[in-house]
């Protein structure tokens, strides 16, 4: 162009041509628009290149063909660097994906949220939890227990709570810990959720087996040679009487070795029942691994009445069985789910002893919401009142006159190492309900 302007001036100088000056005046407008239209061509691949990162759409590739060297790198520069991008993307994706993977799976419950409520994620486990398919908004968890779109909104970074939660037959133990960070000058507020009743409920029995191997270990170290003394005493004591009496008969106090011989039954005997007594403790200790199988839960009903029969109908108890639906199947110890529930059929029958006019129970099976078996047993007797409820399934504790506290105990041990839980409810007079989740 500066050589044709050039080539211009010196024609028009001239004076000599009249066309060449304006043939040249065209070739410098076309050279022009051609510098215009390569200026701009340029300019369209760059923004288009940027528009590309921008938006993230790395699946153009750049063709730029018969503009000179020049830009063939430029091309080559600008189809490497969406490769290199192609690839932090693929990256990111995988990372993404290899979370979404680990958050769907973890056991505990997450859920990540704004300030004004909006969820932004929520797991599997947080769904399964609270028992929707969706959340939009924390406040949507109000209608699932009240105070909890409240606790969520209040709760602090770092901080941890403590929520007892009662749903339906389940009781759950919620333990909630938040964290906050910040996306984009977006404040996240990520809580996680986990019910840690199974866990409370595992430690207590821990507790109470340790407590239970100390005080028989203990117990049948003073005992058993008390019995086995007193015993032995016993003996020698009625071998003595036996040799001294034809020696001494006047003097002889017969009553006084008599008052002995019975107080050392005594001792003895109260001595070995201590030791049974012990030895039945030390069942809580000694529960087998459970053998787990499939089998139908309606046939397991159909046995214990068959086995209970007699007792039933000595007491004029009606037994009824429902089971929704009528062949299902459950995975448990088939014996050690019987021993549960024949230790509970016969305490309904205790507890409907003293009642007048209908004696009733029932032995019920179903899947609740959450896709769980559910073993329940109804009775109409004297119920439990609300004090002792939460006490029955303590080791020891009974409301029996003649009881040793150990079959209800016993029961809950079984159900922990079904990993389920076994949980009362009652009205006294009206109904009892001891429920078996698993």
């Amino acid at each position: 162009m500066v050589i044709t302007i050039f080539i211009l001036v010196y024609v028009v100088n001239s004076g000599q041509y009249y066309m060449t000056p304006f043939l040249f005046a065209v070739f410098i407008l076309l050279q022009i628009i051609s510098l215009i239209n390569y200026i701009e061509k340029t300019n369209r691949i760059l923004t288009s290149f940027l528009e590309s990162v921008r938006f993230s759409d790395f699946s153009r590739t750049f063709q730029v063909e018969g503009l000179g060297s020049s830009f063939d790198n430029l091309k080559t520069s600008f189809n490497k660097v969406i490769d290199d991008f192609q690839k932090i993307r693929g990256e990111k994706e995988e990372h993404y994906f290899y979370l979404q993977q680990i958050m769907s799976h973890i056991e505990i419950g997450i859920i990540a949220y704004q300030k004004d409520g909006t969820v932004e994620m929520i797991n599997n486990a947080a769904k399964k939890l609270f028992n929707v398919k969706s959340l939009k908004n924390i406040q949507l968890l109000e209608t699932w227990h009240p105070g909890l779109e409240s606790l969520f909104f209040n709760i602090n970074p770092e901080d941890k709570k403590l929520l007892k939660v009662k749903k339906g037959e389940e009781l759950l133990q919620l333990s909630i810990y938040a964290t906050e960070f910040k996306i984009n000058e977006r404040s996240i507020t990520l809580v996680s959720i986990k019910n840690i009743q199974s866990e409370l409920e595992e430690e207590e029995m821990r507790a109470w087996q340790k407590l239970i191997r100390v005080l028989t270990h203990e117990i049948m170290n003073s005992i058993a040679p008390i019995a086995s003394l007193t015993s032995t005493v016993n003996y020698m004591v009625k071998q003595m009487a036996e040799q001294i009496k034809p020696i001494i008969k006047d003097k002889f106090d017969t009553d006084g070795i008599k008052d002995i011989i019975e107080a050392l039954d005594t001792i003895h005997k109260r001595s070995t029942g201590l030791i049974h007594f012990v030895e039945k403790y030390r069942d809580l200790t000694k529960i087998p691994q459970p053998n787990f199988k499939i089998y139908n839960i309606k046939t397991q009903f159909q046995n214990i009445n068959n086995l209970l029969r007699t007792e039933l109908e000595e007491n004029n108890v009606n037994l009824k069985i429902i089971v929704i639906p009528e062949k299902l199947k459950i995975t448990a110890d088939e014996q050690l789910i019987e021993q549960v529930l024949i230790n509970m059929v016969k305490n309904s029958i205790h507890a409907l002893e003293n009642i007048k006019g209908n004696k009733e129970i029932k032995l019920n099976a179903y899947i609740n919401n959450g896709g769980r078996r559910v073993i329940q047993i109804y009775d109409n007797g004297q119920g439990i009142i609300k004090e002792v409820g939460e006490k029955v399934f303590i080791p020891f504790f009974t409301t029996k006159s003649n009881g040793s506290g150990i079959g209800l105990s016993l029961s809950k041990q079984i159900m922990r190492l079904h990993n389920g839980s076994i949980k009362v409810a009652s009205e006294p007079y009206k109904e009892t309900c001891f429920t078996l989740t698993f």
